[in-house]
């Protein structure tokens, strides 16, 4: 699907906002409510939009330290990284992981209410997993940027 200025603001509206009604968005990008609506569906059924969410403010609900986890694994191999993958998956307080480039195979992102229980999840969890070889945390002092989504202005 060929992206237009008007698609593009549409997305970025949305990005900042999920919650905006077809009316609210019409105002934004400057077309009708049922204009903006078609569009929307259309957004949709190509899978750009891929689904909405509610971004939760971490701290206030009890949630106030985030780390930075760079994994590396014993030995690799689809059946061991797949156990990996699961083991990720299980876990909730790691709300995002990537495989990455580098000095590290893995880099989690792990939110937790406090340093006991981010003590608690790599002692208990992490450590003794049978495929992890290594792990370097860095806690998170402050938060600079943390935007989701991509940048649409490269398009």
């Amino acid at each position: 699907m060929e992206l237009d200025r008007t698609d593009r603001a549409i997305l970025e509206a949305l990005q900042r906002d999920g919650s905006l009604t077809n009316a609210a968005l019409a105002e934004i990008v400057h077309l009708s409510a049922s204009q903006c609506s078609r569009r929307r569906a259309a957004l949709e059924a190509a899978g750009l939009i891929a689904g909405y969410a509610v971004r939760l403010d971490a701290g206030r609900l009890g949630i106030g330290l985030r780390a930075v986890v760079r994994v590396n694994l014993r030995s690799h191999g689809q059946e061991r990284e797949g156990g990996f993958a699961r083991f990720v998956d299980d876990h909730p307080q790691i709300r995002a992981a990537f495989s990455v480039s580098g000095d590290a195979d893995y880099v989690l992102d792990v939110q937790v209410p406090d340093l006991e229980a981010f003590a608690r999840f790599v002692h208990d969890h992490l450590l003794p997993h049978p495929q992890v070889a290594h792990v370097r945390s860095e806690i998170v002092l402050k938060t600079l940027k943390d935007r989701a989504g991509p940048d649409l202005s490269q398009l």
